[in-house]
């Protein structure tokens, strides 16, 4: 297991060689970022959007060499720029700085010029927070809003690939709701009891699907014994996968601002990874989020 963003820097920094991370619409945080990681070993940035702004920057957080600065008009012409340099393999993967994730995603997603694939992309996030015992994933709170069933075992899909790049044999996924029983009535709690069968008949593979099963169960090892919740994944998950986008952007948030965690994320599921924090997100999570995507593309 990886406990901490601290282990996961340390898997970075003892590869031979850095990935190349484009940065699309430079601003102040993406560039401190983007810094931090190559700094302490993490990858090489490409600087795309406006010259003399990011020439502004470089100056004012002290860059003590020259960098990559590809000078562009509009964000439109940033997000087509960046998606080209990864078609030409150029850069290896994504970092979204200040510009909308509409006008991003709609260069990747474009289907003549752009980095879609046949699969569906989603959203994950990975926290480390006080309470808990090693990295924990959050899929989908920022892609997918209201998945079905068949969409939740793809987003599983896309999250239990990165995790065995990350070296887990088989990723625990807990399928979140606020009951541990199906419930007609309950659409998540009927998806969650599906995805679990759908494990257990060898339908979705290289993974342990435990649902529906509610946030308390899933996190705490005491609350299942309490409850006498008998589950191998219960207090020891390395995937919440949300019902929707709702739960599980809240839940990143809570995780973030009101428990003390560091977040990092990405979207899989395109030909590269994309970094696509908000806007008011630190330097911090943009540098642990450059890291987390390193070591998956490694």
């Amino acid at each position: 297991m990886i406990r901490s963003f601290d282990e996961v820097i340390e898997r970075v920094k003892a590869f031979p060689d850095m990935k190349r991370c484009g940065v699309c619409m430079a601003d102040h945080a993406a560039i401190g970022g983007a810094l931090e990681a190559e700094n302490i070993g993490l990858a090489k940035p490409v600087f795309i959007g406006f010259e003399d702004e990011i020439k502004e920057v470089l100056n004012e957080l002290g860059a003590k060499k020259e960098y990559p600065i590809i000078n562009v008009a509009s964000p439109e012409e940033a997000a087509e720029k960046v998606v080209e340099l990864v078609r030409e393999g150029e850069v290896d993967f994504i970092l979204k700085g200040h510009i909308e994730t509409a006008v991003l995603m709609r260069a990747v997603v474009d289907k003549e010029k752009g980095l879609r694939t046949d699969r569906l992309m989603s959203h994950m996030s990975f926290e480390e927070v006080p309470t808990y015992h090693k990295l924990i994933t959050i899929t989908d709170g920022g892609m997918c809003t209201y998945p079905d069933v068949e969409e939740k075992q793809k987003i599983i899909e896309n999250a239990v690939e990165i995790y065995h790049k990350l070296g887990y044999e088989k990723p625990k996924i807990a399928c979140l709701s606020a009951i541990e029983k199906v419930n007609p009535k309950m659409q998540c709690t009927v998806d969650a009891g599906e995805l679990k069968a759908r494990n257990q008949r060898g339908e979705i593979t290289g993974c342990i699907v435990e649902g529906p099963i509610s946030f308390d169960l899933a996190y705490s090892k005491k609350a299942s014994e309490v409850k006498e919740y008998k589950s191998e994944v219960a207090g020891d998950p390395d995937i919440l996968l949300a019902p929707d986008i709702h739960a599980g952007n809240i839940l990143d948030k809570t995780f973030n601002f009101a428990a003390g965690g560091k977040m990092a994320g990405f979207i899989v599921g395109a030909k590269c990874l994309i970094v696509l924090t908000s806007r008011s997100a630190s330097a911090e999570e943009k540098y642990l989020s450059i890291a987390m995507a390193a070591l998956a593309q490694h």
